[in-house]
Order: structure tokens, then C-alpha cells, then sequence
């Protein structure tokens, strides 16, 4: 079988959404210092790097990423890469050519590009999901989308009630955000997502590999 790796490396130097805490990587004990055993203590946000969004991360007294659903996590996904400049609309999902019965959806645009371009800044002018958009994959029943950035919608319209993130998560679709999806071509794969299980938490970095159907 022929894995592709789609997370990216948490290092201290990886980018984080302004205001996320930044990721500190410290030796707890080291071998080299005379401790019996090296161990590495991690000092990160919940949505660092590749990472899955549960509804709790915008709705309150939603699920917790603990309590999402494995089957959704992994099985077969479709790839859909999108030449647009700010956002992806529905009129660009319907062109998409998405099969129909899509459950897991991973959209490549150009923000794959920045995670080498622009080293540890954030890019706030990313592509996202638009309103629209998102009200489309909601319609033809994706559980499950992924994007190649640190959110499912621009960077301007989180302060702006976060229309995107809410549909999504009210409908509990599971977002994966943060992926490389620079080696990948567009088309049929099988997903295997799985978050790190905090008991509460509203998000988790995860480990998400594709494999070619």
C-alpha cells in the first residue's frame, strides 16, 4: 500500500491562527543531562497544525472531539483541487465534478503552497469555504471536510460570526483543517484521520494519511 502523509510537523517554527497558543517543544528530563529516560513536553493549542474541529469548538453543549465518529474518520474520500483566489462557493463545488454520495471531502487549493512559502507566519489571506459553500456541502451530505489551511473559512469572516465554522458544525460535519495536500492529485483516496482523544476537548491534532484507492 501506498501512504501519503497529509499532516504537517509540529515544530515550534509551525504557523498558528493569530491569537492560538504558539507551539513550545522543551525537554522535561534528558538523558544527555544525567535523567534515566528523555522526555519531550509539548505546550500547544488544540487546533495546531493538522487538526480536527468538533462542534464544541463554536456551538457550546455540542460534542467533543472524544465523542466523534470514528466511522466518519476514516473511509473513502474524495480530493477536489480548486483554482480561486478567495473562497470556494457552491457554484465551484457543483462544477467540481464531486461524485455523487461523496461522504469525506478534502479540498487542495492554493494555500498548500504556503506551509513552504511562508515559513512560521500566518497567512491570513487564505482560501476558505464561503457562506454559500458551506450551506452546499451541508446539502449534499459530506460529514466530513478537509482544507489545506488553519481554517475551513477566510480569516475575515471569523470576526464576523463565523458563518462557515457554525453551518458545518451545526450539521455535524467533522472539520479536518490544516492539511498538506501539495503531493496529492484530485480524485479518489481512503482517509485515515484519527485526533488524539482528549476527554472535553473542542479540537485535537491529528495524524491523517491518505492511501490510493
Amino acid at each position: 500500500m501506498e501512504y501519503i502523509d497529509i499532516s504537517v510537523a509540529i515544530n515550534p517554527e509551525l504557523p498558528v491562527w493569530t491569537g492560538d497558543p504558539a507551539v513550545k517543544i522543551t525537554r522535561a528530563s534528558s538523558i544527555a543531562a544525567g535523567d534515566a529516560v528523555n522526555v519531550t513536553r509539548l505546550d500547544i493549542g488544540a487546533h495546531t497544525g493538522t487538526h480536527v474541529d468538533a462542534p464544541l469548538h463554536f456551538l457550546d453543549g455540542r460534542r467533543s472531539v472524544e465523542q466523534l465518529d470514528l466511522d466518519t474518520l476514516m473511509g473513502p474520500a474524495w480530493v477536489a483541487a480548486f483554482d480561486v483566489p478567495r473562497e470556494i462557493t457552491a457554484i465551484d463545488l457543483e462544477n467540481a465534478g464531486i461524485p455523487a454520495g461523496t461522504l469525506r471531502l478534502l479540498l487542495k487549493t492554493r494555500n498548500s503552497r504556503l506551509w513552504d512559502e511562508n515559513g512560521s507566519a500566518f497567512e491570513e489571506d487564505f482560501v476558505g469555504i464561503a457562506a454559500d459553500g458551506a450551506r452546499w456541502l451541508v446539502e449534499h451530505g459530506i460529514r466530513l471536510v478537509g482544507i489545506d489551511y488553519l481554517g475551513v473559512e477566510r480569516f475575515d469572516s471569523v470576526p464576523h460570526g463565523a458563518p462557515v465554522h457554525k453551518t458545518l458544525l451545526a450539521a455535524e460535519v467533522i472539520l479536518l483543517e490544516g492539511l498538506n495536500l501539495s503531493a496529492v492529485e484530485p480524485g479518489l483516496y481512503h482517509l485515515i484521520c484519527l485526533p488524539v482523544k482528549i476527554q472535553g476537548a473542542d479540537g485535537s491534532p491529528s495524524r491523517a494519511v491518505l492511501l490510493r484507492a
